[in-house]
């Protein structure tokens, strides 16, 4: 090779380096700019259930941790797998998150027999953001009208009037309809499930009397628990709420037949597969800092909920165990969505 063409090689490779160069640090420079436009948090099931309500609960507190916008959207449908699946076919660049569910990223893996996304392949975790116990609700009225004051009379009255319940949950698959085909298993009984597209228009229909039963996230049904709409039978963790001390617990309240029962829930934020993990572990530390707030941890303790923020490995290690963990369950319970 002569100096000539030696001296052009040269120029050419370090153009080349200088280019590459410039595209790393144009990388770099557009995640640190993150965010530069509002993000979304994906609630994938109507509002006014407890999915929704921890989101808007962390967007203002997002919101003022990045100076963006945080928008809760909500797109309900098919067990929280519509909104689930949006955002596991969005871009990953750290403007779109969705507020999993046990549902959404355990359950519904072996409940549907076709799921449009893989939990573990198409989804980054973030950070869970809490855990809940389910509570037993009933209205209050109809109750009292039938005698039933605890959760073995409601089994009682259920043996006596087979087929005449109605169990209302926020979608097939999810941790309220889980809850209730286990205690329907355990406790021998039979109710018809009447699946809706979250909480919020579930509870409407069991406060408006359409309903019987709900094995509702506790958050969502405080409110009517407190007004006195609903009654809470029992709380499906294995110990009693903090929120709710004198409602015992299913195997507490329910007898021999219910011993070992419990079915708790947890809520989460995820991101799709490929977003970059400085952006994901800003959003788990910032979303971390809001829930160890005084004022958070109080606001959502008295719902009924136990904030988290663990790292994003912590997070993805529960959901793998709570895949394994659901599966057997949903196998038993007989439940099928195709």
């Amino acid at each position: 090779m002569d100096g000539k063409t030696s001296s052009s090689a040269r120029r050419l490779l370090l153009a080349a380096l200088a280019s590459a160069a410039l595209g790393v640090s144009a990388g770099v420079q557009a995640q640190a700019a993150w965010p530069a436009k509002p993000v979304r948090i994906i609630v994938p099931f109507a509002p006014g259930g407890t999915t929704d309500i921890l989101a808007r609960a962390l967007a203002p507190e997002l919101t003022k941790a990045f100076g963006q916008s945080f928008i809760v959207e909500n797109r309900a449908g098919a067990g929280g797998n519509i909104g689930a699946d949006l955002v596991a076919k969005s871009a990953p660049d750290g403007y779109t998150l969705v507020m999993g569910t046990v549902g959404t990223h355990a359950i519904n893996k072996s409940l549907y027999s076709k799921m449009p996304y893989e939990t573990q392949k198409d989804f980054m975790p973030v950070t869970l953001v809490a855990g809940v116990p389910n509570v037993m609700v009933v209205n209050t009225e109809k109750a009292a009208a039938r005698g039933i004051h605890t959760a073995a009379d409601f089994v009682k009255y259920a043996k006596a009037n087979p087929g005449k319940l109605n169990m209302a949950s926020s979608g097939n698959g999810t941790s309220i309809h889980l809850a209730g085909e286990l205690f329907k298993n355990m406790a021998g009984v039979y109710m018809t499930h009447f699946p809706f597209t979250g909480s919020g228009p579930a509870l409407f229909s069991l406060i408006a009397g359409d309903m019987d039963v709900m094995f509702d996230n506790l958050p969502s049904s405080m409110p009517h628990i407190k007004s006195g709409k609903l009654k809470a039978l029992a709380v499906t963790s294995a110990q009693r709420s903090a929120a709710l001390p004198d409602v015992p617990t299913v195997e507490e309240a329910g007898g021999p037949t219910l011993k070992g029962f419990e079915a708790s829930s947890w809520f989460g934020l995820l991101a799709p597969a490929g977003t970059p993990p400085d952006i994901v572990n800003r959003i788990q530390q910032e979303t971390a800092k809001a829930l160890g707030t005084p004022a958070m941890k109080e606001r959502l303790l008295a719902q009924g909920a136990i904030p988290s923020g663990n790292t994003p490995a912590q997070f993805a290690a529960l959901i793998d165990r709570e895949i394994r963990k659901w599966a057997p369950v949903v196998k038993a319970s007989g439940a099928k969505v195709d």
